[in-house]
């Protein structure tokens, strides 16, 4: 496992990477909030995938945010990666999140607070609760093979089933490391972030955020949950305008995650299987639709 031992050339400004498509009134939710989590300073970049929307300017006349227009949609991870790019080094900490999250008063500087106990923390990611008050599962195992088809296969008509619960890892909800942390609002030490690229652009839509925690982990650096630090995910504004697509992308993406860690030629079998599997199980969740 490497190890990074150089001196980190990145201040201790903090950043906001805010990536939006067709964010509405979650827009702005999400910046109110975000001004009762932190005393300090932030700088916000709206990182927009080519969408229209008048919440976007509206929310660029605030102090500090800039509305960063790729012109194109290059989903979620090319996103935030055009909009960490836009901040210079003195920005050595930056939030990557969803505009639809509302902010717990303080939470960003708890998640702070917790970064500074983790020297080798290279991503944080706060509890995140659903709009119902259920804690989502947000800090997980990696996924394998044995248990990404017992979950597929199991997950919706057997919920409680042994892989689901592995990977899932739901339990009392304490300080701890893991696999990979939920993309929706995750804290970067930008030295880490710089240090294995962001995020995989080749994922539109979907595992970006388990990739990028799995390169992380093998970077030498570690995906930290801190659930003294709370967020609220609304969750499903902009993947609701088209559910069958979505979830095609979803299959897609959990497809090149297994494929990019299991090469060769044994190997070929086993991904071949999966993909039909994926293919079956998208036609069947999509009839009707």
């Amino acid at each position: 496992m490497s190890r990074v031992t150089e001196p980190t050339r990145y201040g201790d400004g903090l950043a906001v990477v805010v990536v939006t498509y067709f964010p509405g009134d979650d827009l702005e939710r999400f910046l109110d909030t975000l001004e009762k989590a932190t005393t300090r300073d932030v700088r916000v970049v709206l990182a927009d995938n080519d969408s229209v929307d008048d919440a976007l300017d509206k929310a660029a006349r605030r102090k500090n945010v800039r509305l960063l227009r790729i012109g194109e949609n290059l989903g979620y991870g090319g996103g935030a990666n055009r909009g960490v790019a836009e901040l210079d080094e003195s920005y050595g900490w930056v939030v990557v999140a969803n505009p639809d999250l509302e902010w717990d008063p303080g939470s960003l500087d708890v998640l702070l607070d917790v970064a500074k106990r983790w020297p080798r923390g290279g991503a944080f990611g706060p509890l995140i609760r659903e709009p119902d008050g259920t804690v989502y599962p947000s800090a997980r195992l990696l996924p394998s093979i044995g248990r990404g088809i017992g979950h597929a296969v199991f997950g919706r008509i057997w919920p409680a089933n042994p892989w689901t619960r592995a990977y899932r890892q739901e339990r009392a909800p304490v300080e701890r490391t893991s696999g990979w942390l939920s993309g929706s609002c995750q804290l970067f030490r930008r030295e880490a972030f710089d240090s294995v690229g962001g995020f995989d652009t080749r994922y539109f839509m979907y595992f970006e955020d388990v990739d990028l925690g799995d390169r992380i982990g093998r970077a030498g650096w570690r995906n930290v949950y801190a659930p003294s630090a709370a967020v609220t995910h609304v969750g499903g504004t902009a993947t609701s305008r088209a559910p069958k697509k979505m979830l095609a992308a979803h299959h897609a993406s959990a497809y090149r995650y297994l494929a990019d860690r299991h090469r060769g030629l044994a190997w070929k079998p086993v991904l071949a299987a999966i993909k039909l599997g994926l293919a079956l199980r998208l036609k069947l969740e999509t009839r009707g639709q």
